[in-house]
């Protein structure tokens, strides 16, 4: 009988927690997707939205409805980047880019180009923000 080796990149629960009934239990993710998840997880949390941590998150919230710039853009690439660099300690950013979604409005698109430091091994994350949630056009008459 084989023995599983332990990921030495973590392992940790599958977002949005997914359960399984044949395996009796929650559905693991390891190694490059438990980073992208993590990731995932961090911009989607506010700061002060886990009680027992209430320094972790990112301050993405605080920047609904405000109106694109160039000001707004490097705010969130400061937030995204500093974010990373305290609370996920497996990557090295190489770059986060904000970018304009003309084809929906008042969304962003932060990319951020990363390179897991255990495995060399590049890879990126593409998260929509969205600056008018829940907005639809309204057509005139």
């Amino acid at each position: 009988m084989a023995t599983q080796t332990p990921s030495f990149l973590g392992t940790g629960w599958s977002f949005p927690p997914t359960f399984s009934r044949s395996l009796g239990g929650v559905l693991m993710v390891s190694d490059d997707a438990d980073i992208r998840e993590s990731l995932w997880v961090l911009l989607s949390t506010s700061l002060g939205e886990r009680v027992m941590l209430p320094t972790y998150g990112c301050e993405l919230r605080q920047m609904v409805f405000r109106g694109i710039n160039t000001t707004l853009t490097r705010q969130i690439q400061d937030y995204v980047q500093q974010a990373i660099l305290y609370w996920e300690p497996r990557i090295t950013v190489e770059s986060v880019t904000v970018q304009h979604t003309a084809s929906v409005e008042g969304q962003l698109t932060i990319d951020v180009a990363y390179v897991i430091t255990r495995t060399n091994t590049r890879s990126n994350l593409v998260y929509p923000f969205y600056l008018q949630e829940g907005s639809i056009p309204v057509q005139g008459p």
